[in-house]
């Protein structure tokens, strides 16, 4: 059921999809429709409430439509329900945390939410949270802030040397949003390391924080692309 909703001056389109049941229950065909008419939600949305379920934990099934979620580049937002059946001491929500995190590595930009559906618990503190996912999601920084931070970076931890070649970064622009995404030239893209990459991501989120949403950093060789 899609509906509108206005906060902070902003109109939302909220869609509410099937629920998606367990593996071992999809083999039915309404089942398997509800999954495809979830895919094609995310594809369509720019946030997605992912709800996990507090009982079962994080499935496998989770997993992968979160994995689905992130690659498709879209904000995310996880908001575990039934949090109020579950018993609980000082130790619990940061156990139940930690191991969402865990199950999910590529997705730690994304704000957690304990609440109850059925109750309404904490369901008043999504709105806050979708207007500023999607305000990150469309966050644009300037070319001239984003090489002040890289210039930074390279202070931190110099670009990487391979096979007695030193890589050379000469500068970064962000070229789109939903999601943020990134440009960095260099003098050969080989040189670089996902692990460098994931460095100046780092150092983006840290600067600017990006809640809610995937950076994508494309990193081109100047030849390819850059000015000469």
């Amino acid at each position: 059921m899609d509906s509108g909703w206005t906060y902070k001056g902003k109109t939302f389109i909220l869609v509410d999809t099937a629920g998606m049941r367990k593996k071992s229950k999809i083999d039915e065909p309404l089942e398997k429709y509800s999954v495809i008419r979830s895919i094609r939600a995310i594809d369509n949305c720019d946030v997605a409430i992912f709800v996990i379920d507090a009982e079962d934990k994080l499935t496998e099934q989770d997993k992968k439509i979160i994995g689905y979620i992130h690659e498709a580049g879209k904000g995310l937002i996880l908001f575990v329900n039934k949090w109020d059946s579950i018993a609980k001491d000082e130790h619990t929500i940061n156990e139940f945390e930690k191991e969402i995190r865990n199950g999910l590595p590529f997705a730690p930009y994304a704000p957690m939410l304990f609440g109850s559906a059925k109750t309404k618990q904490r369901i008043h503190r999504l709105g806050d949270l979708i207007y500023n996912v999607a305000e990150q999601q469309n966050l644009r920084v300037s070319t001239s802030v984003l090489n002040d931070l890289l210039e930074d970076a390279k202070m931190i931890n110099p670009p990487p040397a391979h096979s007695g070649r030193v890589a050379k970064i000469y500068y970064m622009t962000e070229v789109g949003v939903r999601p943020p995404t990134f440009v960095m030239f260099v003098n050969d893209a080989n040189l670089i390391h996902f692990s460098y990459v994931r460095f100046i991501e780092n150092k983006l989120r840290e600067a600017f924080s990006f809640e809610g949403t995937p950076i994508r950093i494309v990193v081109r060789s100047k030849k390819d692309g850059g000015d000469d």
